[in-house]
């Protein structure tokens, strides 16, 4: 009996040392179980159960494999040291024994925290325990029966049933603490060495209650290794060193939808395409790198708005209501290379000399002596013949063209109201091509001479008398600068 007692004990002993891990689950599927249990017999000397001052203790291991979330299966192991004493008035007064048990039980735990009745990872587990296996028993004690008295000392192996309930409390990831409470039925065991036996063959049995520590074996699965397990993990691809909550996912502390590590503005709920930072006026311009954050402005003026689209922003523009397409300075002024008071995108003239007066083109204003020659010429009704006492007039104007080569002249024709007005357009416009003809036999350039027909639209006097009607039939002079390869635009 001693032999085998000193190797059992040894044997728990070895299993005992292994190392500790986490409690099994599917991510941790092996677990070891350390416990320690309270024994109460019963049978022909008499009955333990429920006596709180009758109980042996005993310790106890347990290997085990997680197999499903409703199912588990152990390897469960146990000693313990049954005693008993009869008691007055019973036939075996006197009587006792001392037994020792170990229990090598294959377990299967029903658990209720199986995905439908509870959640696998609820706080509380309850389960049932049903546990096949073998009782070593190496009985010894004194028999007093009919005033004789015999002392026996024996070893046996009994098949036994084991059932028990317990509830594991989840104390994290790690451990659960569990109690359980349970009977073993060593079919025909003789565990006090009564030789007069029931046909039932479990005179002897005895409760089990036990109260020990699950812990798990090996590391559950990190693959991103921010400390929750895959199975748990909702963002199983966090990148690492990113710190996350319970659930694995990272932090998001304005809870913007954009996590911290990749939030520019953490403290500030944003927006997703702004990395994080809000944005009041919604110009698409982070409120922190916005210059005018509560005007819709353009990325390119840092958030500011520009009304004339010119790229100077509002409140820096000078000239706000420039004309789209013109360029601009600095200021947002159309931008003046000769500096004559005309911008650039008017100014026909780009580089009039310092100080020179220029007319509402940029050019060089025409000298009054020249003005006094634009003196129109007559025309008899329905004619475009030039009358000969218009070309002394005609002359002067084609000897200015002469010496002055930098300018140029405009001929407007003009007709009086008698006939329709598709017809005086085309008279007056056939009136300002005859007096250009006058200047071009005289060996003007005909790109100097632009022509116009303004039909009866312009008269000079009212059209209710022959001789206001005579001065609407007419052409008109007007000298600008010439630019070549430029059509002169009407100047003032």
């Amino acid at each position: 009996m001693k032999h085998l007692i000193t190797t059992s004990v040894l044997g728990l002993a070895l299993l005992a040392a292994a190392p500790r891990g986490q409690a099994q689950n599917a991510d941790r599927r092996w677990g070891l179980g350390l416990n320690v249990s309270t024994f109460q017999y019963k049978g022909n000397f008499g009955s333990e159960y429920w006596k709180l001052d009758q109980a042996e203790f005993g310790p106890g291991l347990s290997i085990n494999r997680y197999i499903s979330p409703g199912l588990d299966m152990g390897l469960h192991l146990s000693y313990v040291e049954l005693k008993h004493t009869t008691a007055q008035g019973n036939p075996y007064f006197g009587s006792s024994f001392e037994t020792n048990v170990i229990n090598a039980n294959l377990g299967f735990k029903l658990k209720l925290n199986n995905g439908w009745a509870l959640k696998e990872d609820a706080r509380v587990q309850p389960y049932l325990l049903v546990s096949p296996g073998l009782a070593f028993a190496s009985a010894g004690g004194t028999l007093n029966r009919d005033n004789q008295s015999r002392t026996f000392d024996e070893s046996k192996t009994y098949f036994d049933v084991h059932g028990a309930a317990g509830i594991n409390f989840r104390l994290g990831d790690a451990v659960g603490l569990f109690v359980q409470t349970g009977q073993h039925f060593p079919l025909g065991a003789n565990l006090d060495n009564q030789p007069n036996r029931d046909d039932n063959s479990i005179d002897d049995r005895y409760l089990q209650h036990t109260v020990g520590l699950n812990i798990g074996l090996g590391k559950a699965k990190d693959t991103d290794g921010d400390g929750v397990r895959d199975k748990k993990d909702k963002c199983p691809d966090t990148p690492a060193g990113v710190q996350v909550d319970e659930n694995g996912c990272p932090l998001d502390g304005d809870k913007d939808g954009v996590p911290d590590y990749q939030d520019q503005c953490p403290t500030e709920a944003g927006k997703a395409e702004l990395q994080g930072c809000p944005d009041k006026d919604n110009d698409g311009v982070r409120d922190k790198d916005d210059d005018c954050p509560d005007q819709a402005g353009t990325a390119a003026l840092r958030g500011c708005p520009d009304a004339d689209g010119d790229g100077v922003a509002d409140k820096n523009d000078k000239c706000p209501d420039t004309p789209k397409g013109v360029q601009v300075d600095a200021n947002g002024c159309p931008i003046d290379a000769d500096g004559d008071g005309v911008p650039d995108s008017a100014d026909r003239c780009p580089n009039t000399p310092a100080g020179a007066k220029v007319d509402a083109n940029g050019c060089p204003e025409i000298p009054q002596e020249i003005r006094k020659l634009e003196q129109p010429i007559r025309f008899r009704t329905n004619s475009t013949q030039i009358l000969p006492s218009s070309y002394p007039t005609l002359d002067k104007m084609v000897r200015a063209l002469q010496e002055h080569p930098e300018y140029s002249i405009r001929i407007v024709g003009h007709a009086d109201s008698r006939g329709t007005d598709e017809y005086n357009q085309g008279l007056s416009e056939r009136r300002a091509i005859s007096a250009k003809n006058y200047f071009t036999q005289k060996g003007v350039d005909p790109s100097r001479i632009p022509t116009l027909g303004m039909g009866e639209s312009a008269p000079a006097a009212p059209n209710t008398s022959a001789k206001n009607m005579s001065q609407n039939r007419r052409v008109e002079f007007r000298f600008e600068f010439f630019i070549p390869g430029q059509e002169a635009a009407p100047q003032p």
